[in-house]
């Protein structure tokens, strides 16, 4: 049954203003918005958001929840409530599960499993290999995100890297593709050089060095350039390099046909941080130079990179324990992304209104999602409200992913997720989650 709501003298972050209003929510949507306040009807719960700013949900556009057939890491029930805990109301997840998400009966197959146990709103990526281009055409582009391309290995074996194949797929896609992009050739060759060395006892700190700049740049270049030649929807994954940058036009996202997106561990970390940190801040593309992360950085606020993401890829913390070689990469971040961003901005890095824009507005420009994204009359009612001067500590106990650690425990965040709702659902309340409704299938402008 619909629950409706008013939300009392909230200071909305909204389509970059920041101000203070009242907000209806009857059933699924958001029916008024007035800055000079709102009368409660008899029919409605009154919530006193005083103090409290109301932000559209974060939409995290790269999740890996690992079902089906990785489910001792993760699986979609656990990291949708984390998500949701985090302050991410719909997010878009990879086809490197096992079985790979390579037909259209394995893609169904998720948004069947997501519709029984995803607390939040959810996409799920087609996945392109080697030899299944026919199966790719028949993508439905009005209900499902986009088609993902690995033009670099990483956990799962999609790499498609035959050049014949990736121009068929760029030539024909009528959607949006989005890539992981790594060279694998000269991933290969250092990480030769790097076994010579040191043998199997090859140190963490090698692996932006491995999985270099160069890496990254020549496949990055090689997708735009087959972007330009076929004029094909593009979108990059997980800048890691200020070199990458130039590759990008500067500018708002609705002139561009190539897009990029920014995840939050380039954001946060540098190549300083793996004395500490270890394999658990192991990530492809690699946490690189504090120069890359400056970089990043100002590219998120001057327009060149369009959208912030997580890339959340949780792993046991039995399989982070090996050796380089042996231990996978990636790390759990839906829980903590929206907190970590709002440090952020206690930090001067980055204003509120920047944060919405690149976390919700953009997102739903970039892929076309329906009446999500913004604070607007009439869409669906996916937003967060946030306390900013609300502390909490990171620790096992408050961990919510289902591989139990994160690589911010320990660390202090300066605001807090108080509130969550799922199109008008309060899915999440003071650490409390309601999962009496689910999250639905996003649509898209196709």
């Amino acid at each position: 049954m619909s629950h409706n709501y008013l939300i009392k003298g909230a200071t909305l972050v909204n389509e970059g203003e920041t101000y203070q209003a009242d907000v209806r929510i009857e059933g699924e949507r958001i029916s008024k918005i007035e800055r000079s306040g709102l009368n409660a009807n008899d029919n409605e719960t009154i919530i006193d958001a005083e103090g409290l700013y109301l932000l559209p949900g974060m939409i995290d556009d790269q999740v890996h929840f690992r079902e089906p057939g990785l489910t001792h890491k993760a699986e979609i029930y656990t990291e949708a409530k984390a998500a949701v805990a985090g302050g991410i109301t719909s997010y878009m997840e990879m086809p490197n599960t096992v079985p790979n998400t390579l037909d259209q009966t394995l893609l169904q197959d998720k948004y069947d499993r997501a519709a029984q146990k995803s607390l939040a709103n959810y996409s799920f990526f087609m996945g392109a290999s080697n030899d299944n281009l026919e199966e790719v055409l028949k993508t439905n582009p009005k209900n499902v995100c986009g088609v993902k391309i690995f033009m670099g290995s990483s956990t799962g074996n999609m790499l498609v890297d035959q050049d014949e194949v990736l121009e068929e797929i760029f030539k024909n896609c009528p959607m949006l593709i989005a890539t992981h992009c790594e060279d694998e050739e000269t991933i290969r060759k250092n990480s030769q050089a790097a076994k010579e060395q040191y043998g199997e006892d090859v140190p963490i700190a090698e692996h932006p060095i491995i999985r270099s700049e160069e890496a990254c740049y020549l496949s990055s270049s090689k997708a735009v350039a087959l972007a330009k030649k076929h004029n094909t929807r593009l979108h990059i994954l997980h800048i890691s390099t200020a070199k990458e940058l130039s590759l990008f036009e500067k500018g708002p996202i609705a002139n561009k046909r190539i897009t990029a997106e920014a995840c939050i561990h380039h954001l946060w970390f540098t190549d300083e941080d793996y004395a500490q940190k270890g394999t658990l801040i192991k990530w492809n593309p690699a946490v690189k130079k504090e120069s890359d992360r400056e970089a990043i950085r100002q590219a998120v606020i001057d327009d060149v990179i369009d959208v912030i993401a997580t890339d959340h890829a949780p792993h046991t913390i039995e399989e982070k324990s090996n050796k380089y070689f042996n231990a996978p990469s990636g790390g759990p971040l839906v829980q903590h992304a929206l907190t970590a961003l709002l440090d952020l901005h206690h930090q001067g890095v980055y204003s509120l209104e920047n944060i919405v824009r690149k976390t919700s507005h953009a997102v739903a420009d970039c892929f076309g999602i329906e009446e999500r994204g913004y604070l607007r009359e009439g869409y669906f009612a996916d937003m967060v409200l946030v306390d900013l001067n609300k502390g909490w500590k990171v620790s096992k106990e408050n961990i919510l992913y289902k591989c139990g650690w994160s690589p911010f425990e320990g660390h202090t965040f300066t605001s807090s997720i108080e509130k969550t709702f799922i199109s008008g659902h309060l899915a999440y309340d003071q650490g409390v989650f309601n999962e009496d409704k689910k999250g639905r299938r996003l649509t898209f402008k196709g």
